[in-house]
């Protein structure tokens, strides 16, 4: 098995629409890449305000690589993104 890698973005703010409007194509990239086995937004206020994010990749380069062309990345919609190597314990 692979290392498993945190993606962990924060959108702009007052990005919400920007996020609904790329949403199908960050989707579709997620399919297509087919290394992604976690997924869903981060909620503040009962909002959307980012991404988390598990990838399995060869190395961190890969999981930046990823990140960097993730369709939301090209949007503009993001404010910060981290990758980090992330181990499972549980679940």
């Amino acid at each position: 098995m692979m290392p498993l890698f945190a993606v962990i973005c924060r959108d702009k703010p007052g990005a919400l629409q920007t996020r609904l409007e790329t949403r199908e194509a960050h989707l579709a990239y997620i399919e297509a890449t087919g290394i992604v086995r976690m997924a869903g937004p981060l909620i503040e206020g009962g909002e959307m305000r980012g991404s988390l994010i598990i990838l399995e990749a060869d190395d961190l380069a890969s999981a930046h690589d990823w990140a960097a062309n993730d369709p939301y990345k090209a949007a503009g919609l993001f404010d910060s993104v981290e990758a980090i190597e992330w181990k499972k314990v549980i679940g």
